[in-house]
């Protein structure tokens, strides 16, 4: 049951706009309270059900994966993959952490200085202005980079060991933030809301 309920649930604002992931035990508590109701693409269209509807319709459409639905004692509910929220509007504004996976992530697991892409236990972090010049562990200042390219460059700025940035590192908005944390599963489970509702959405700073 907790592993069910630990499985990923897709959260739209009311303009349907994705804003958030988050698991399914909390998207049950949603529901319950009437907070968000569930999206579910059923006969080549998008149907919005509140919690009691979404109980009848599994009923009537049991899951076929044992991991897609949730036990009662009095009934089985299918999982819901999509909620939408009632009352919530605006795309939050939030950062993501700095860590090596999420840089690999961004840099495509491409070499910042070759160009060529690597599995990521052959590809290294490097700092492009080095500590020792005072560059500081930040999002512009960090790049994937393979082992050939950190050993030419040292500890030295690119153009001292004549190289250069195929990009400029830039911190991650909003927009990349829940494509890093989804498997491929998700993002193709999600695919219709992440490319229609958000990711043609216009953010503010």
């Amino acid at each position: 049951m907790e592993a069910v309920l630990d499985q990923p649930v897709l959260v739209l604002n009311r303009l349907w706009q994705a804003v958030n992931v988050i698991g399914a035990k909390r998207a049950f508590g949603l529901l319950s309270r009437g907070h968000a109701s569930v999206v579910h693409h059923h006969d080549d269209d998008f149907r919005v059900f509140n919690l009691m509807d979404w109980v009848d319709f599994s009923q009537s459409n049991p899951p076929l994966e044992a991991m897609d639905q949730v036990h009662t004692p009095r009934t089985t509910i299918r999982l819901p993959r999509v909620i939408l929220l009632a009352y919530f509007d605006r795309l939050p504004c939030k950062e993501l952490k700095l860590t090596r996976n999420n840089v690999f992530e961004r840099d495509k697991e491409t070499c910042q200085y070759c160009g060529h892409s690597f599995e990521r236990e052959d590809l290294n972090l490097d700092h492009v202005i080095p500590r020792d010049f005072g560059g500081k562990t930040t999002w512009e200042n960090i790049v994937c980079s393979c082992i050939k390219c950190n050993s030419r460059k040292a500890n030295r700025l690119p153009h001292q060991a004549n190289m250069r940035l195929i990009r400029k590192p830039v911190r991650p908005k909003w927009r990349p933030v829940i494509s890093l944390v989804l498997g491929n599963k998700e993002r193709e489970r999600w695919k219709d809301f992440l490319d229609l509702a958000y990711w043609n959405v216009e953010l503010e700073d």
